[in-house]
């Protein structure tokens, strides 16, 4: 009798530890709870050990079920790896491609540039999760994180594949009420509408000028921890906001909005970053690639 765990069931053990909870690996899979529940105790079965505790509520690893999931990552890791070296000599990338961008550029900019990619290469699976927080990028699972603005993890790999900046603008009847300021610091006594996103920092605006950078701390009777839901806002003449041209460029073009000190930005790329070199992983490259390529040629103008 073969004991031995499947290669399946240990990946399945791994998007388990991920999701700590067998109802949502189920959905995510398509399959029933109880098909879940089987597989992981087969796996434990076969392995001769209790890999997870299970309550009501919660579920975490066991010790042995954490060494299980450190090698089951090595041993999957090792396997794609693997597919990868071949699939790299074929003339088209295959496999599942896990990345992660938050909800307003993922929706708006991200999601036609990998429709467009799932086009050319109908081998790639890719499946894409819009995420308004910081990432553990290898912890999650994620080969692939499209971010705007900087990368302070040592231990990723970052690639600048688009220009782009954050710049402060306002609807014309905001403008028309309240005035239009004429330094930064004279945000301090408008209404801005500020907004929680990974990597901004929570009513406190930084900006190059013509005195290089600076600091300012805004706020208001609005927020919000959408840039979508912002820029509502401001269009419907709430306050002043501070978005990434990406987002507000048409806005601005239509009218729609008005740049507020147009002399001030802040800079914010956009970077893929992912765990491991491109050269390893010929699916992430080609993405990579690509995106990189489409985002040049659909850049906005910053007006």
């Amino acid at each position: 009798m073969n004991n031995r765990p499947q290669l399946e069931d240990l990946r399945l053990f791994c998007e388990l530890v991920r999701q700590r909870s067998f109802s949502a690996v189920a959905r995510e899979l398509g399959v029933s709870k109880a098909l879940i529940s089987k597989r992981i105790a087969l796996l434990e079965q076969n392995l001769q050990t209790r890999l997870v505790h299970r309550s009501t509520r919660s579920l975490r690893t066991t010790e042995q079920g954490d060494i299980v999931h450190q090698w089951a990552q090595r041993i999957l890791d090792n396997v794609d790896q693997m597919t990868e070296a071949i699939s790299s000599h074929r003339a088209e990338p295959a496999g599942l491609l896990r990345l992660c961008c938050s909800s307003g550029f993922g929706r708006n900019c991200l999601a036609p540039a990998l429709s467009a990619l799932a086009k050319r290469y109908a081998a790639l699976e890719i499946q894409l999760e819009l995420l308004d927080r910081p990432v553990d990028l290898v912890g999650e699972g994620f080969q692939l994180d499209v971010r705007i603005g900087t990368v302070q993890e040592a231990n990723l790999i970052s690639r600048r594949i688009a220009g782009n900046a954050r710049v402060l603008c306002a609807a014309p009847a905001y403008l028309e009420r309240h005035g239009t300021p004429s330094s930064l610091q004279a945000l301090a006594a408008h209404d801005c509408i500020v907004i929680r996103e990974r990597d901004q920092d929570f009513g406190r605006w930084s900006l190059r000028g013509p005195q290089g950078l600076e600091t300012v701390r805004v706020g208001g009777p609005l927020s919000a921890n959408n840039g979508e839901v912002v820029r509502r806002w401001a269009a419907d003449g709430h306050g002043i906001i501070l978005r990434s041209i990406w987002d507000v460029g048409p806005s601005i073009a239509s009218g729609e909005l008005v740049r507020v000190l147009p002399d001030y930005a802040q800079e914010a790329d956009v970077y893929a970053v992912y765990p491991s070199r491109l050269s390893h992983s010929a699916k992430l490259r080609v993405c990579v690639e690509f995106l990189e390529a489409w985002f040049k040629a659909s850049a906005p103008q910053q007006g």
